[in-house]
C-alpha cells in the first residue's frame, strides 16, 4: 500500500464514540497537501489510525446539509 499524508486542519466535531474510545468525527482534512476537504471517519484515541470514511469537497458538504435539513 502507499504512504500517504494527512493533516487534520479543523476538528469540527465528535458524532459518537464505542467502547473501546474510538471515535467518528467530523473533520477537515488535507491528504496529501491537497486542498482540505470534509471528511467522516472513525479515529482511534490520539488519531494514531484510522477508519474508512467518506471525503467531500465543498460543493458536495453543502449538498449533504441541504439534504439533511429536508
Amino acid at each position: 500500500m502507499a504512504d500517504f499524508q494527512y493533516e487534520i486542519v479543523e476538528e469540527i466535531g465528535v458524532l459518537s464514540e464505542n467502547a473501546k474510545g474510538w471515535r467518528k468525527e467530523l473533520n477537515k482534512i488535507s491528504w496529501n497537501g491537497a486542498a482540505p476537504k470534509y471528511d467522516i471517519r472513525e479515529w482511534a484515541p490520539e488519531h494514531e489510525k484510522m477508519g474508512k470514511g467518506v471525503t467531500l469537497n465543498e460543493e458536495e458538504f453543502a449538498a449533504l446539509k441541504v439534504l439533511m435539513n429536508r
